[in-house]
């Protein structure tokens, strides 16, 4: 979109806030919809008419009037936005001619600068603050208010700018690294052989508030002659540091899948290699080796959720008979368990990380059933739909309380 296509008059009519533009000669120009709406004034009353003559003294104040238009001129002088301490200016009251309301602003003038360096106009914003000097700790002093009352307003309003600009500075940042740890996130995760495999669906869902990057993990590599591995695990901890732990973990099983075509022999070699990693300790890892030629799903567990086993009748089977502790929790090395099962054409398989099904202050064994319920009522959808289906289901599809791997095999 190009910025012909945006029309910027009709923005700044919709800001929340209320604004008001002068040019250089402090003549109205326009004011916004919100600017007219506090002020209960038509835009036809303000514009094309200097500011001192739109907003002359009011009897109640005969000083703002002055000081607003003499901030305005330090604008103009400075180059550079200018605070009001909060004054009084009353307005109109609506269907009542002739009587006013006491109402308090504070003023910020901020200068659009000529190619020249010179000021092209001013945008000046009015807020209304009259609550904040009704409020108990400015109404304790004795009326007429100080300056340094009245000072001490206009730094709280001052301050509370310089918050909201912080904040959007702050959320700028956020958003830009957010975006680069989705590239990051998408790299690690990139699985060339899942591409050949389109009856397997993924989805990765980061914790509600992370920036995106976690250590759950998912990988499917393919073994010749027709068989392959899926795999999904879940190190310890959030953010950078464990997405580079899950990097480093995936990366040595992919490795030893490919050389130990054995699921428990390959956790044993990811075992090993995660004591000599730090923050690797505790990585919870699901392997399975899958043979379409015998139909037969080899498995091994290192303290992971047990993977689900889906028939087309909604039957669904666990795989927990090769459990063992997570990575590096035995002092010394022994061997992990493998078990088999054999599985028919049309069964679907789903392998996921404890966010999916685990939930704060509920036993998992809840989670577990959750989850075969929903299994049973889309078993037979596409993989695709099933895998977005089950989301919905498991109330996670715009994430959870922490980050969730899933993928869907149909076998």
């Amino acid at each position: 979109m190009t910025t012909t296509e945006i029309d910027f008059e009709e923005l700044f009519d919709a800001a929340p806030n209320p604004y008001l533009v002068l040019d250089a000669d402090l003549v109205v120009r326009h004011a916004n919809r919100a600017y007219l709406q506090v002020i209960g004034r038509t835009r036809g009353e303000l514009a094309g008419r200097h500011i001192l003559e739109a907003f002359p003294d009011a009897p109640g104040a005969p000083a703002a009037a002055r000081e607003f238009g003499a901030s305005l001129r330090r604008v103009l002088d400075s180059r550079e936005p200018d605070v009001v301490a909060p004054r009084r200016f009353d307005i109109p009251v609506a269907g009542r001619p002739g009587e006013v309301e006491e109402r308090w602003w504070c003023g910020m003038s901020s200068p659009v600068l000529a190619s020249d360096g010179t000021v092209k106009w001013i945008i000046a914003r009015a807020d209304d603050v009259t609550e904040l000097m009704r409020s108990p700790v400015i109404r304790e002093f004795t009326p007429p208010l100080s300056n340094q009352v009245t000072g001490i307003a206009a730094q709280v309003y001052a301050r509370s700018h310089d918050l909201e600009q912080l904040n959007e500075q702050l959320r700028q940042a956020h958003a830009r690294e957010r975006e680069i740890a989705v590239t990051l996130q998408e790299v690690m995760l990139r699985s060339p052989d899942l591409n050949r495999h389109r009856d397997i669906a993924v989805r990765y869902l980061p914790a509600s508030g992370s920036l995106n990057v976690c250590g759950d993990w998912y990988d499917v590599v393919d073994l010749p002659p027709d068989r392959y591995s899926v795999a999904v695990g879940d190190v310890v901890g959030h953010g950078i540091e464990a997405a580079a732990v899950m990097g480093m973990l995936r990366s040595a099983l992919s490795a030893a899948i490919r050389a130990v075509p054995s699921p428990a022999q390959a956790l044993e070699v990811l075992g090993l290699y995660a004591r000599a990693v730090d923050g690797a300790l505790a990585t919870t890892v699901a392997k399975v080796l899958i043979d379409p030629r015998s139909r037969l799903i080899i498995y091994s567990n290192a303290g992971h959720p047990p993977p689900v086993l889906l028939r087309p009748d909604g039957s669904c089977q666990l795989l927990d008979q090769a459990t063992d502790p997570p990575l590096g929790a035995r002092p010394e090395h022994v061997p992990r368990p493998q078990a088999g099962l054999s599985y028919s054409r049309g069964d679907t398989l789903v392998l996921y990380t404890d966010g999916l099904i685990e939930r704060r202050g509920e036993d998992i064994d809840i989670g577990l059933t959750r989850l075969i319920d929903a299994l049973a009522q889309d078993g037979t959808l596409p993989v695709e739909e099933l895998a977005d289906g089950l989301l919905a289901r498991m109330g996670v599809s715009g994430g959870g309380q922490d980050d969730i791997a899933l993928v869907v095999v149909r076998l």
